[in-house]
């Protein structure tokens, strides 16, 4: 499985700020390792998906350009102080990782 994700939601007015940390480690596939000479097999994020009370507020195709433990921001207008925000991603290994906040 993989190592938890840091998300933080915070209110501004009407907008929810939401704040994530996704840890992974974002492989190319074209880095070789230092010692053995052999590429690193691929391995990134390929779809992140938001959700605020059951409802999606967001959807991102990635890819491995996207640097090692990625973060992403972004906004949301309506949801209240209390609502709950989930962010999940998958991977193209078919690993899968989500993490839940309540704004405030």
């Amino acid at each position: 499985m993989a190592e938890p994700m840091r998300i933080r939601a915070t209110m501004a007015g009407d907008v929810a700020d939401v704040k994530v940390l996704m840890n992974h480690p974002m492989e190319t596939g074209q880095r070789k390792d230092a010692k053995t000479g052999q590429l690193v097999p691929a391995h990134f994020i390929t779809e992140v998906t938001a959700m605020v009370n059951g409802a999606s507020v967001l959807k991102a195709e990635i890819g491995g350009g996207v640097s090692k433990n990625p973060y992403l921001g972004f906004k949301v207008k309506g949801p209240k102080a209390g609502d709950k925000v989930v962010v999940s991603w998958v991977d193209n290994k078919g690993d899968k990782n989500s993490a839940e906040a309540t704004i405030g």
